[in-house]
């Protein structure tokens, strides 16, 4: 796995500190990271402990003028192997799923001709509603992975299907996605 690269787009919400976890499993399994940070995910982890994990820079403007000219949002996605999202939240999942493209992260998945996996975290009702479900059903149709949620204790208290997989078994995932 020592040659595979994924770009990893990460989403706002309280799960988005798991990303991090994730970033150290794949180093561990060499596994090289690149990372979008949504303006969201920001909100939950900064672009230095991103990027101090990563060993890479940060992506998360898309209307910047450096980034556009060193690497740009459609080859962004071609220099990786894999596209993963985690968290992804139900607001990327709908915008992925009906093709809205008004930031980096949208812009990309919309751009990328490389497969894509998804791991969902949201509260349970956002999870189980079924605009939600008809997006992850149209994702799929498209061909993306999207990943079950774990089910347990929400950091909003309650209990139900939605949690993020833990970052092991988001790892596994991405490690069988790179081998097929």
């Amino acid at each position: 796995m020592a040659d595979k690269r994924i770009l990893l787009i990460i989403g706002g919400g309280i799960a988005a500190y798991k990303s991090l976890e994730l970033i150290r499993e794949l180093a561990r399994r060499s596994i090289r990271t690149r990372a979008i940070l949504t303006e969201a995910g920001k909100q939950f982890v900064t672009p230095m402990s991103v990027g101090a994990l990563t060993a890479d820079k940060v992506y998360s403007e898309l209307f910047s003028l450096t980034d556009e000219a060193e690497m740009g949002h459609i080859e962004l996605s071609r220099s990786a192997d894999l596209v993963v999202v985690c968290p992804a939240t139900a607001n990327l999942m709908a915008k992925a799923a009906h093709g809205l493209a008004d930031d980096l992260a949208s812009t990309t998945l919309l751009a990328t001709d490389k497969a894509v996996l998804m791991a969902p975290a949201m509260n349970v009702r956002m999870w189980t509603h079924p605009a939600t479900q008809a997006n992850v059903k149209t994702l799929r149709s498209y061909g993306v992975t999207v990943m079950e949620p774990d089910e347990g204790e929400m950091a909003c208290g309650e209990f139900g299907p939605g949690r993020l997989p833990e970052p092991v078994r988001i790892a596994d995932a991405i490690e069988a996605a790179l081998k097929s």
